[in-house]
């Protein structure tokens, strides 16, 4: 038996989606993640566009992004993080 609640919030499952794709998740999450994506054309929408996303930026070289760019983006990831309480 599982101490998880049975529904997931779309919440949660854009905290989850990157470790949904990975196959990270627990068996019991991941069969939580996908009844939502079952009853949620948003959430449903968001994971394929992730997925149309990693597609195209796994197609990027490693060049690709000036290293200006890369450290835009991943100062603002922290920002998030921190504000978030993500950190």
């Amino acid at each position: 038996m599982t101490d998880l609640p049975d529904h997931m919030t779309c919440r949660e499952v854009v905290e989850l989606v990157s470790d949904y794709l990975e196959g990270a998740l627990t068996p019991d999450t991941a069969a939580r993640f996908e009844r939502h994506l079952h009853s949620c054309d948003g959430c449903s929408r968001y994971l394929e566009q992730m997925r149309t996303t990693i597609a195209a930026v796994g197609r990027l070289s490693d060049n690709a992004i000036p290293p200006e760019a890369l450290d835009r983006l991943v100062a603002t990831f922290e920002d998030w993080r921190r504000s978030s309480g993500q950190a």
